[in-house]
């Protein structure tokens, strides 16, 4: 093993999600597993290598870097979601409309149906560099 194999591994963007403190746990775990889908589509660079075991079987990639999953009130969420949009980052965002859809495309349409400035946001992940983030998670806190 070289140095290089060993060295920590740091790295200059981060992925964040930012959940409405008021959430059920399987809310929380549904919405970030909603939020987290649509970066790695749309950003390749976060997907990492593919996996396998010691016997060979493949496993499909993941995230390259750790997703840091954050919490906070109603007002932190919009006000998040408005710096993410003046910072122009790669973003998904969950309302309280999906719980009560069952399909993409209805979970398009009623995103779709409601401005920006009157989405019920429930959810938001980015990407983007470190300090970007960083300014748009102002006023969240670690997820527990």
């Amino acid at each position: 093993m070289t140095t290089t194999d060993t060295a920590p591994v740091r790295f200059d963007t981060k992925i964040a999600v930012l959940l409405r403190e008021d959430l059920e746990t399987w809310q929380r775990l549904n919405v970030t597993a909603f939020l987290v889908s649509g970066l790695g589509s749309q950003i390749p660079e976060v997907i990492g290598e593919p996996y396998a075991d010691a016997d060979g079987v493949p496993y499909l990639p993941m995230f390259r870097q750790p997703v840091l999953v954050f919490e906070g009130t109603k007002e932190t969420l919009t006000a998040a979601h408005a710096r993410a949009l003046s910072r122009s980052l790669p973003r998904s965002l969950f309302t309280a409309d999906l719980f009560a859809t069952g399909n993409d495309r209805d979970n398009r349409a009623a995103v779709r149906a409601v401005g920006t400035a009157h989405l019920d946001l429930v959810g938001l992940a980015v990407h983007g560099p470190r300090n970007a983030v960083d300014k748009v998670l102002k006023g969240a806190r670690m997820h527990p």
